[in-house]
């Protein structure tokens, strides 16, 4: 399993504008082949900032995913409202303690 962090930064009058356009599409990335799960995290101290948080089948399924019409859709509308570079991270769970 491939877990995807994304911290993405908005410009402050376009947070609302960001959760409409994921509110429109989480389904449907929720729903692509290989997606496990999907979180939409916002920092407690910034609130401009949040982070994306997937879990895909493999690295194959998340470049599918990168790939896609619909990630390249929604990208188009995304980067229109950052006011920061995106940083992206995926990773595999090493040790899980409980």
């Amino acid at each position: 399993m491939i877990n995807r962090i994304v911290r993405l930064s908005f410009k402050p009058e376009s947070v609302d504008e960001f959760l409409l356009l994921f509110e429109a599409v989480k389904i449907e990335i929720a729903n692509f082949e290989g997606c496990k799960g999907l979180t939409l995290l916002q920092d407690a101290y910034a609130l401009n900032v949040f982070y994306t948080y997937s879990i895909w089948t493999d690295l194959d399924a998340l470049e599918r995913y990168r790939q896609s019409a619909l990630f390249s859709e929604t990208w188009v509308k995304t980067k229109l409202l950052f006011n920061d570079k995106p940083v992206a991270y995926s990773t595999t769970v090493h040790q899980l303690v409980k």
